[in-house]
């Protein structure tokens, strides 16, 4: 396999050589040299020289393309989605789902683009005044392996439609997910040099952000995303997207049926093995019956969730995307102070990078305010609403948040209070759609949300005030001398 894109041409990189992995067997799914600090140089070159012939085509020849790239996402969906099972070990329902996501991206980022970023005409005393929008460059896209398909993809088809030009960057936890975009975009008709493919880790991305781009379009941790601010804080041209964690709460408050609330707790905080950036982390409940009963109805629902390999019986859950992060995630849980209703830990009979669900109280426990990538659920009781929404509150991130209730005037002022970008009554913490905007604030982001709002960073705005002639305007210049 090759490691890089660059200008049209497929190669090998002139970096180390790297290994993908499949969590559930270990059995090797990708192999290929890296990309070189050289490698990378040389696809921001690329992007650089194919920028203007690629924003000068006519919109509509943009949009053609990347409707063709809908049409290959299509046609190669189910290979693609066992592809990403594979690589993530997610279970092919989810995959499916990403695959229909990816191509459901075109149509709402053309759409997007019209409402939020479009052409608008004033008529003025003498001729117009016109808003247009222009694309900004070269942009970095750094993606997770969380969704490694539909996230990066949710910043590259906006950009392109924007007329961006893109350096590409996979995690290198799911260098495959990054190698099959690219492929179906090249398939697609994309022109040499628009869409750049370098594989490869840290160094790899280090090597991106330090060229001269435009902007970095990242999703990942709130770590990296402190890094990225601090490393463009005298670089003012680079406009930075970045959609990043959460610590996100779930408040369950006059909630009615305990086993429907388990149902929406599992799927917020179990779905994807808990590697949801938008999954909720702490579950708030009444001190007393209702949160009891309600405590008690998660431990019921729990041993029910089906955790297994992506191409067995249909699971609920599969790995966490390495041994290695299931060894983090458990240790970051065994530092959490508090009774252990459920302890986490591996799976008998699968590999290491299983991990079975975990429900800790931390009723009256001080704990770290961090985001544990896992399904790591902490419970804290309190005595009123208003110590919930506090509770929910008291938190350095703020992208998801929900609220379980059959009381209306909870919800009003729930959604009045919460500090969150995304924020849903009676649903899962995850919950979103491609036509609302996506994001967060505080450690979730940088105040440009994804999704629908992605048009608005891919883009900047151009003010213009026209005359159609060459109009004498001497009598209006005050204070002339004769």
């Amino acid at each position: 396999m090759s490691g890089v894109f660059i200008d049209g041409v497929w190669k090998s990189g002139q970096g180390p050589e790297a290994v993908s992995t499949d969590p559930a067997t270990g059995e090797a799914v990708w192999r290929a040299a890296t990309a070189s600090a050289t490698d990378v140089e040389a696809a921001v070159a690329a992007a650089r020289k194919a920028f203007h012939p690629w924003a000068d085509l006519p919109r509509e020849a943009r949009i053609a393309i990347l409707r063709r790239y809908k049409a290959v996402l299509v046609e190669r969906s189910a290979a693609y989605a066992e592809a990403l099972s594979r690589e993530t070990g997610k279970a092919l329902w989810e995959t499916k789902a990403e695959l229909a996501s990816m191509a459901g991206k075109v149509d709402a980022s053309i759409k997007a683009y019209d409402e939020r970023t479009g052409v608008a005409e004033n008529a003025m005393p003498f001729g117009r005044a016109v808003l247009r929008h222009r694309p900004h460059g070269v942009m970095a896209v750094l993606g997770p392996f969380n969704f490694p398909g539909h996230l990066p993809n949710g910043h590259i088809v906006p950009a392109l439609l924007a007329g961006d030009t893109v350096v590409f960057k996979p995690s290198e936890e799911t260098p495959l997910a990054g190698q099959l975009l690219v492929e179906a975009l090249e398939a697609a008709g994309v022109p040499a040099g628009v869409v750049n493919l370098v594989q490869g880790g840290r160094e790899v991305g280090q090597a991106l952000i330090d060229q001269e781009i435009d902007g970095l379009l990242f999703t990942g941790s709130a770590q990296a995303g402190a890094f990225f601010r601090r490393h463009f804080a005298d670089r003012p041209d680079v406009i930075l997207a970045l959609e990043l964690g959460g610590n996100n709460p779930l408040v369950a408050w006059q909630a009615g049926d305990p086993v429907a609330v388990a149902a929406l707790v599992a799927q917020s905080a179990f779905i994807t093995t808990g590697q949801r950036c938008s999954c909720a982390r702490r579950l708030i409940v009444p001190n007393g019956a209702e949160g009891q009963a309600i405590i008690d109805a998660v431990l019921d629902l729990v041993p029910r969730l089906s955790i297994g390999p992506w191409n067995g019986d249909e699971p609920f859950m599969g790995p966490l995307i390495s041994e290695r992060a299931a060894g983090h995630a458990l240790a970051a849980a065994g530092r959490i102070e508090g009774k252990r209703l459920l302890e986490p830990g591996r799976v008998e009979g699968l590999s290491g990078a299983f991990v079975s669900p975990g429900l800790i109280d931390v009723t009256g426990v001080e704990v770290p305010d961090e985001e544990i990538f896992a399904p790591i659920l902490q419970v804290r009781r309190v005595a009123s609403f208003d110590e919930a929404l506090a509770a929910a509150n008291a938190t350095r991130y703020g992208l998801s948040a929900g609220l379980i209730s059959e009381n209306p005037a909870l919800w009003d002022r729930f959604v009045a209070r919460i500090r969150a970008g995304v924020v849903n009554l009676n649903r899962p913490t995850t919950g979103a759609a491609g036509t609302m905007p996506f994001g967060g604030l505080g450690a979730s982001g940088n105040h440009r949300p994804s999704a629908y709002y992605a048009a608005d960073y891919c883009a900047y705005p151009v003010a213009s005030f026209e005359a159609g002639a060459v109009l004498d305007t001497t009598g209006d210049i005050k204070g002339l001398r004769p």
